[in-house]
């Protein structure tokens, strides 16, 4: 989360998509976001979209918590939207109220997973959807969101276990949607364009995460 609420997606309706002006580029641009837009909806109708079962984890041996759909957008992703990017998150709180701010629906936030000080993950949004985390509607409909308990400013937060467990989760979620494993596509919240966050922080060693990733993504599975 960073240093303060991230900003909601700032998802509109098809109807309310603001107009182009102007002779035949606008008539184009407009013909072009439109067949875009359909496209994606198709996989919102019933019976095409993909089967969900409540309480259903994308990792193995992650804990369902459900956020507040307020926080969050159906989708049918990586069919209507492709996911090519991990965004890594410091929650700038404990683990409880992590959870209890992505339970609110007036917070307009939330990102998919949560992982705790001793390595536990828990999953508040499906990958299929797309998570109000990164303050960017691109970059959130193109990623999945990874948020640590702890704060920036405080080193002894980010545990071997925290580390290990959330390499493991990024490194499946790379293999799932074949994302490469660098960091062009494994991205702190700080690098996400027109962001005002500083997570993971200066604490966070790159480094090690990344050999971390790159170990479990080649493991057997």
């Amino acid at each position: 989360m960073g240093q303060r609420k991230a900003p909601k997606d700032g998802d509109r309706k098809v109807g309310r998509r603001a107009l182009l002006i102007g002779g035949t580029a606008a008539a184009v641009g407009s013909a072009v976001l439109a067949r875009d837009e359909l496209a994606r909806l198709w996989w919102r109708v019933p019976g095409v979209e993909k089967p969900r079962k409540e309480g259903e984890v994308d990792f193995a041996g992650a804990r369902w918590v459900a956020a507040s759909d307020a926080n969050w957008r159906r989708a049918d992703r990586p069919d209507d939207y492709g996911i090519d990017m991990v965004v890594i998150h410091v929650t700038q709180g404990s683990f409880d109220s992590a959870v209890k701010v992505f339970q609110d629906p007036e917070h307009g936030a939330a990102a998919h997973y949560i992982v705790r000080k001793d390595g536990r993950i828990t999953q508040m949004i499906r990958e299929l959807d797309v998570a109000y985390h990164a303050g960017n509607r691109d970059y959130n409909e193109r990623s999945v969101g990874i948020e640590h308990e702890g704060f920036v400013e405080r080193p002894q937060d980010l545990r071997d276990e925290m580390y290990e467990a959330s390499a493991r989760l990024t490194a499946r979620i790379c293999a799932r949607y074949d994302i490469p494993v660098d960091r062009e596509h494994i991205i702190g919240h700080v690098e996400v364009p027109g962001t005002d966050h500083t997570d993971p922080g200066k604490h966070w060693d790159w480094d090690r995460y990344m050999k971390l990733v790159r170990a479990a993504h080649t493991a057997p599975a």
